[in-house]
């Protein structure tokens, strides 16, 4: 009886011990680059596939024309806030592929606010209009070995126009598509 027993519990702590759950990491750090801009984050875990992604950097645009001297270029500031749930972290560890870093599929609704503080440009008195944007997002992240990420993801949402306060009539909003790829680095 007793062999029984044992044999019972010592199983049974095998399937305890295989049975939890995969889960994100408590906090994570890193930098990311893209085509256009750059940005400092940190992933904090709300739950086993819950994180939330706090961002600060700088987002980046291009134009140009027959009505420009030049092609413009400016940067400015960028902060955003994202839970992201991470669904798939318990496939993944079931087919012994990674999750450290958080790597996996995520969906997210991605909240960005562009302050009017400053703008970096090879144009002179460049303003931009302050705006708040909330896109919700699905995306992958993966590593490349132990330091190195790509990043991708989609989404269309919308984004708010704070057009009084740089002098126009009214405020207007509008849809927009949060299309990214980017490269970083994990502390």
């Amino acid at each position: 009886m007793k062999k029984t027993l044992l044999t019972i519990i010592f199983f049974g702590l095998t399937f305890l011990a295989k049975s939890q759950n995969a889960s994100v990491e408590q906090s994570t750090f890193g930098i990311q680059t893209g085509i256009l801009g750059i940005w400092g984050h940190n992933e904090l875990k709300l739950s086993n596939q819950i994180a939330l992604r706090s961002e600060v950097g700088f987002d980046t645009g291009i134009w140009g024309g027959d009505f420009y001297d030049k092609t413009g270029f400016l940067m400015t500031p960028v902060i955003t806030l994202e839970p992201r749930w991470y669904y798939n972290l318990n496939k993944r560890e079931n087919k012994s592929r990674r999750i450290d870093g958080n790597s996996g599929n995520f969906v997210s609704l991605k909240t960005s606010y562009h302050p009017d503080w400053f703008v970096i440009s090879n144009y002179d008195d460049i303003q931009i209009v302050s705006s708040i944007s909330i896109v919700p997002t699905w995306g992958i992240r993966r590593n490349i070995g132990n330091h190195f990420t790509y990043e991708t993801g989609i989404g269309i949402g919308y984004v708010y126009y704070f057009a009084k306060n740089a002098g126009y009539i009214e405020n207007e909003g509008e849809v927009i598509v949060n299309l990214h790829l980017r490269l970083g680095y994990r502390f």
